[in-house]
This record gives structure tokens, C-alpha cells and sequence, in this order.
């Protein structure tokens, strides 16, 4: 069961995703939170499998929330998904510096909401919107965009594992991989996660801004 955290200054909008995901029989909402500071000590208190955050709320902002939350080593099983209606090149750029693993806008569908969850926790894919995928490559393909890299060298890496990383930082799922390559998802999933623990990595997201930060692979 995926326990998850919502955190949005809009009671509303938290009314309608518990009860969109409470209607699903394999997650469920843990608790809710109404600014960041809240978020933050829940997400501590139920150590979520997820926290679906919000960008502008009050007392501490979404960002700022969720760098606390990916930098606790006690949460660091959580994984942070924003959603939010200001779908901005500098808002991804935060967030995914702060250590989000995903980013929708609140336009998304229902359909579009749960399965960007699940892909989220189970780390097969950076971000489903092909529009996203062009917005994180566009502002880390800028020098000095996020910084220094935090990671570990890509060097590390086998040819396979770069060639893996490669693709997944191209916005393409395990199962695309797989099927490009002719190997199993098994297999990519394997490759995949190899080169998370080899550069250090927290999960997907992570290591795929690695792979744009030293030049993996550049936008084209």
C-alpha cells in the first residue's frame, strides 16, 4: 500500500485528491498538511512512501518543504512529487535541486495524477509529460543552472550503465529501453539502479539530472 502525504494551503483541492486516492486499492492518504512546516513534521511523524506537495503555501514554501524533507536521512525512502499551477523552467529547476522526483501541473488528469504516483515510487521514470521532460532538459542544458554537481562522477560507470543512463535521461521508461535494446525491463532495472548506487544517487530523478549536469547528454 503507498501511504502518502498531501501538503496544499487548499483544503479543497486536499478533499478532492484524498478522495481520489483513497478510491484506489493500493494507496492511501496518511495525512494532511496545509503549509510546509506541516509537511515537513508529518512527513517525519508517518514517513510517507510520497509527499504530493504544493509550491506557494504559506509559512514555508513547497521547495523549501521538500529540501528538508529529501535531505533527512531518516526520509530518505520518501519521495516528493510537486504539484502545482506554476509549471515554470525556474520552479523545476528548484525542485528537482530541493530533490523532487517529480513535477505536474495541477491540469493533470485523475488518470494522468495516479500514475505519475506510482511511477514516482517505484522510480521507473523521471516525469511521465513529454512537455516536462523538455523543460528539465532545457534549463540544466544552461551553465550554472543548478550548481555544482552533488553527485558522484558518471566515470564510474560501465559502458552499459552510461548507455542506460543515457536514455533514461532522454525521458524513455524501463520498458522503452528495453524494448529499444532488445533486453528484458528486468535487466534495464538492474543497469538502472547500478549506476544510482554507484553515483550516489536517491533515486531516478537524481540521476538523471546527473547525467545532463556532466554532459551525458545535452539537449538537443
Amino acid at each position: 500500500m503507498i501511504q502518502i502525504l498531501l501538503a496544499d494551503d487548499q483544503a479543497l483541492l486536499r478533499s478532492t485528491f484524498c478522495m481520489l486516492i483513497d478510491s484506489c486499492d493500493d494507496m492511501t492518504v496518511v495525512a494532511e498538511a496545509a503549509n510546509g512546516e506541516e509537511a515537513v513534521e508529518l512527513a517525519r511523524l508517518h514517513r510517507p512512501d510520497l509527499v504530493l506537495m504544493d509550491i506557494r503555501m504559506p509559512t514555508l514554501d513547497g521547495l523549501a518543504a521538500t529540501q528538508r524533507i529529501c535531505s533527512a536521512p531518516e526520509l530518505s525512502r520518501t519521495r516528493v512529487l510537486i504539484l502545482t499551477t506554476f509549471e515554470t523552467d525556474e520552479h523545476v529547476a528548484h525542485a528537482l535541486e530541493a530533490g523532487a522526483s517529480g513535477f505536474l501541473g495541477k491540469d493533470v488528469t485523475s488518470e494522468g495524477l495516479l500514475a505519475g504516483i506510482r511511477v514516482v515510487v517505484g522510480g521507473e521514470a523521471l516525469l511521465s509529460p513529454a512537455a516536462t521532460r523538455t523543460l528539465i532538459g532545457r534549463f540544466l542544458s544552461g551553465p550554472g543552472s543548478v550548481g555544482e554537481p552533488p553527485l558522484g562522477s558518471l566515470a564510474t560507470l560501465t559502458e552499459r550503465e552510461r548507455e542506460l543512463t543515457a536514455l533514461a535521461a532522454h525521458g524513455l521508461s524501463n520498458q522503452e529501453i528495453a524494448d529499444r535494446l532488445v533486453v528484458s525491463p528486468l535487466t534495464v532495472r538492474t543497469h538502472i539502479h547500478r549506476a544510482m548506487m554507484k553515483v550516489g544517487a536517491r533515486d531516478r530523478a537524481q540521476l538523471v539530472v546527473a547525467a545532463y549536469q556532466q554532459g551525458l547528454v545535452r539537449v538537443r
